[in-house]
């Protein structure tokens, strides 16, 4: 055989080696569906995790999905349709309270305060709290915790829900957006980016960030069931892993660099836009730097739902959460 011949066949043997070796790498990888309660930049930590191959370094080949609702990512998860629920853990409260026989267990937190902003549409208001008085404002879904915020803020300014202001909460999320700009309310409480959205638009300003008027709170947490806690530790510590190094790269990088990384996840949004949205969220210290649940925010989450009339008594923190996921992530 000629020395043509010959390095052909060692090249042929060497991309063979090599592909062969890429589907035994791709075999090792423990497959993990995460469902996520929506498409958000809100949750910039996680896409950048996923965008940057943490999950992949960690072992793991996640298959996300969307719900579209605490509701529904709280009934794939219970049903085993999903591995792990993303979704506020005012799901697991409900459920816990309704006295359901199977219990999801929250082990890992991405987001620390709601993620919703107030706007005017009045461009030259100097706006103060007071102001809103007699007014009406566009709200949320009542028993979702960006409504319950919502009132629990007005109310920390000597605002009554529903007396002293009209709130609407008979909107869809993109319905209210398209009401408000149609000349609906005088004010709407609504989270990114449509807020910087309406504001380029010149169709109203943002005066108040919800999540850094209330605080602190457990707002968004990754969730599993219990028999997942216990038989499949490993993978959850794996997951935890990965999802700390995209609130690490979170920490240290610009809004523009950030924007860069996740645009893939949001191809509608208009750059500028989507940099605004994550400078605005930077600011309010939106995101954990750490997966541990807060048990503080745990419990101010529960308070906020108590005075909202949505829940009967306190769950202590151990019945719903569970941090010996991401204590054993950050040990490792």
């Amino acid at each position: 055989m000629s020395k043509q011949g010959w390095i052909t066949i060692i090249c042929l043997a060497i991309a063979v080696a090599l592909l062969l070796g890429s589907i035994a790498e791709a075999k090792q990888l423990e497959k993990v569906t995460l469902s996520e309660v929506v498409r958000s930049v809100f949750y910039a930590p996680q896409y950048i995790a996923l965008a940057l191959g943490f999950f992949e370094e960690a072992g793991l080949d996640i298959q996300l999905e969307t719900a579209w609702g605490a509701d529904k990512g709280a009934a794939a998860l219970i049903s085993g349709s999903v591995d792990i629920g993303f979704f506020g853990p005012e799901a697991a409260l409900y459920i816990y309270q309704q006295g359901s026989p199977e219990l999801i267990v929250g082990f890992a937190q991405l987001t620390a305060r709601d993620g919703s902003f107030f706007m005017t549409r009045d461009l030259e208001e100097d706006f103060a709290w007071e102001n809103v008085r007699g007014k009406t404002i566009i709200g949320a879904r009542l028993g979702g915790v960006p409504q319950m915020v919502l009132e629990w803020v007005l109310k920390k300014h000597g605002i009554q829900p529903f007396e002293d202001v009209e709130v609407l909460t008979h909107f869809a999320f993109e319905a209210a957006l398209g009401a408000f700009q149609a000349g609906v309310g005088d004010y709407i409480a609504q989270f990114e980016p449509a807020m910087s959205q309406i504001e380029l638009m010149g169709g109203g300003k943002v005066v108040a960030s919800l999540g850094a008027e209330a605080g602190p709170i457990t707002y968004t947490v990754y969730h599993a069931r219990r028999s997942t806690i216990n038989e499949r530790p490993e993978m959850l510590i794996k997951f935890a892993q990965a999802l700390h190094r995209g609130q690490i790269w979170a920490a240290n990088h610009s809004s523009e660099e950030i924007a860069e990384v996740v645009a893939p996840f949001f191809p509608e949004i208009d750059r500028e836009v989507l940099i605004n949205t994550i400078r605005n969220y930077q600011e309010i210290d939106a995101w954990q730097q750490t997966p541990l649940v807060s048990e503080e925010g745990f419990r101010f989450l529960q308070e906020v739902m108590f005075a909202a009339g949505e829940l009967v008594e306190f769950v202590p923190f151990e019945q719903l959460m569970d941090n010996s996921i991401a204590k054993a992530a950050l040990a490792q």
